[in-house]
């Protein structure tokens, strides 16, 4: 992943709505959420909806298809990856580590992250 693509994607998940728009979508996996559902569980209005989703789908962390009349919306889990990758490529100064290194992740029940 080049610089430029990075800092485009952490831009884009760098606004409070869009971070919770895509972390639901990477808890929906591969089959993804209809655009109203995803307003409908976050609380959006269809146009600041849309709004973020072209902001993350430009950022290209998200895709989206048509099915019937709905617009279902998927994490770009390959773009999601190579972020990852970008970003811990130089990971413990090019020493081999592993996920026991990093501390655990706390999730708070009923929180959506």
């Amino acid at each position: 992943m080049e610089t430029k693509a990075a800092v485009r994607a952490l831009g884009a998940l760098a606004q409070e709505s869009r971070l919770k728009i895509y972390r639901l979508l990477v808890r929906a996996g591969p089959e993804g959420i209809a655009a109203g559902t995803i307003a409908e569980k976050l609380g959006l209005p269809p146009a600041t909806l849309s709004f973020h989703l072209k902001e993350l789908n430009h950022a290209g962390l998200v895709t989206s298809r048509q099915e019937g009349r709905f617009v279902i919306y998927s994490a770009n889990f390959e773009s999601m990856l190579k972020l990852v990758g970008f970003l811990t490529e130089n990971c413990c100064g090019g020493n081999v580590c592993g996920p026991e290194l990093l501390p655990p992740v706390q999730v708070k029940k009923g929180a959506i992250p």
